[in-house]
């Protein structure tokens, strides 16, 4: 009994000498690791489903960049898109940008909009907040446009339901 007291007590001094002997070494596998720097660009399609007063379908095309850190990562994207509501025939173009810093965390953008029925057109701007999952991107949004009298038929408040279809992705590592 105490002889394999004794030998397992050994075997513990020896573990802790060689974890010592090795934590004095100056360059590790694990420091390269955290100086390393991550990039992931992504871009490719999206469509989409805006509803508010009217229902709008929406096409585009989405350009992600991210930098990957273990705490806090920041993900940027811009889109042009097009929407349209074939029901009261008017066209949107927009052109917007969201940031999401984290990884469960809301998204918050803004969108430049441009909307015309063919006859009278309206400018403005829409800022967003949405949730990102698995390619899907859940906005809600006001439309803050100029003001006309003779073309009411475009949405105020809307949710929007994004589908993200990836194209292309790039991986840049730096150490």
């Amino acid at each position: 009994m105490i002889n394999m007291r004794s030998s397992l007590i050994l075997a513990l001094f020896l573990s802790l000498l060689t974890t010592v002997t090795f934590s004095q070494k100056k360059e590790s596998k694990w420091q390269n690791l955290r100086d390393t720097k991550i990039n992931i660009s992504k871009s490719g399609p999206y469509i989409g489903i805006q509803k508010g007063q009217l229902m709008n379908l929406e096409i585009g095309y989405e350009y992600q960049w991210k930098k990957v850190k273990l705490v806090k990562p920041r993900t940027n994207s811009l889109h042009l898109g097009i929407s349209y509501n074939y029901f009261n025939n008017v066209l949107g173009y927009e052109f917007g940008y969201y940031n999401k810093t984290g990884r469960a965390n809301f998204t918050y953008g803004i969108n430049a909009v441009y909307l015309t029925d063919f006859v009278h057109n309206r400018i403005g701007f829409t800022p967003v907040i949405g949730y990102k999952l698995f390619g899907f991107h859940l906005q809600a949004g006001y439309n803050l446009l100029t003001p006309l009298t003779n073309f009411k038929n475009v949405n105020g408040p809307f949710l929007s339901l994004r589908f993200f279809i990836l194209r292309k992705r790039d991986l840049d590592i730096k150490n």
